[in-house]
């Protein structure tokens, strides 16, 4: 089994639970990390000799060595004879705009990172036109949707072995999952919306201003992936609908507190779409969707039938349900789609894969 070097960017929650994950891997691979960075802060092998993972918190904290540009990075990662992977587990724009420099070099990708692949398309076709290509680097992006859900792969072999894709839907927020499956379950309660919201921010789950999540663009970047893996040449997650959770009146206001202090003044709106759903017997759900045939994207609040996979969902998961000339009835595929322990497990099953098939 020959050996691979990588170089880890990002030690934030995800990045070091992706070092504690690969520094208790068994067997798979043969690897060697020679750079970790995080916040200006670089550790780094002159030998591409491998770091002490049992110490790196402690390493990295008393480093004097000053950070690394990407060009710098790839230029080290090149000066070793051995296949390299460069694992981002940041959500960086800069960074993922590096991404092309990588693959060009000859060195994989294996990342988290939604900036890279929702951003303009530009950058997408930078990264695909070439990965994967001989003499480039390849590009694994398996926890940019769903976390460690096994969606971007078993799609992208679909597509390859012939399949089309006619309608991707799903709940791809696990806060907005949350959200909703308590404001508006099958069994009618009388809970507000913005009481709802509170105590997802008071758990965690929303980001520390909720308007981040309840603006829809998480959604509207994972969805735009999806597009485009599907053959829908989706310019942006600016290019299609996207339905905000944020009173228009509440869009400017100073800081997330102010929000959550005057969200319960529109509760009303919300209360009347419940009200309206649960006249017919449905519930509401926060929902991105990919039509293929009709050229469509869109996220936006939609209504179900509590027989279907959408209402009968439980906590924070995600569940996506995907449509295609083989599977005319819809695969679904549903589980953790939030959290570091997945998303590390999804970036580590990249980092295998790629290991997998340059280290020979």
């Amino acid at each position: 089994m020959a050996t691979v070097n990588i170089a880890i960017i990002g030690a934030g929650v995800v990045g070091s639970e992706f070092i504690f994950q690969l520094a208790n891997l068994k067997g798979y691979i043969n690897y060697n990390v020679v750079v970790l960075a995080e916040n200006k802060r670089v550790l780094r092998s002159e030998d591409y000799s491998p770091l002490k993972l049992s110490s790196w918190r402690e390493d990295l904290a008393k480093s004097q060595k000053p950070g690394m540009t990407p060009k710098e990075i790839a230029e080290f990662l090149k000066g070793s004879k051995l296949p390299a992977i460069l694992v981002d587990n940041t959500s960086n724009q800069a960074i993922a705009n590096s991404y092309p420099l990588f693959i060009k070099a000859g060195i994989s990708v294996a990342t988290p990172n939604k900036k890279a692949f929702s951003s303009d398309i530009k950058l997408w076709n930078d990264i695909f036109d070439y990965a994967g290509k001989p003499g480039y680097g390849l590009c694994y992006h398996e926890s940019s949707v769903g976390a460690g859900l096994p969606l971007i792969s078993p799609l992208k072999e679909m597509i390859q072995t012939g399949d089309e894709v006619l309608k991707i839907e799903g709940i791809f927020s696990g806060t907005l999952s949350y959200i909703f499956n308590e404001f508006s379950a099958i069994k009618p309660s009388n809970v507000k919306f913005s009481d709802v919201v509170k105590v997802a921010k008071e758990k965690g789950y929303t980001e520390p201003d909720p308007r981040d999540d309840l603006n829809g663009l998480d959604v509207a970047r994972k969805v735009t992936i999806l597009a485009r893996i599907s053959g829908l040449p989706v310019e942006s997650p600016a290019a299609f609908p996207v339905q905000s959770l944020i009173p228009k009146e509440l869009e400017s206001v100073s800081s997330g507190d102010e929000f959550l202090q005057r969200l319960p003044e529109f509760d009303d709106q919300m209360e009347s779409l419940k009200a309206e759903a649960a006249k017919e017997g449905k519930v509401l759900r926060f929902i991105g969707s990919v039509d293929v045939p009709n050229k469509e994207a869109s996220v936006k609040i939609l209504k179900y039938d509590a027989s279907h996979p959408f209402a009968s969902l439980k906590g924070s998961d995600n569940v996506i349900s995907i449509k295609t000339k083989r599977y005319t009835n819809p695969l679904i595929i549903q589980g953790a789609g939030a959290g570091a322990a997945v998303t590390a497990m999804g970036v580590l099953g990249d980092v295998i894969k790629i290991a997998q098939r340059v280290a020979h």
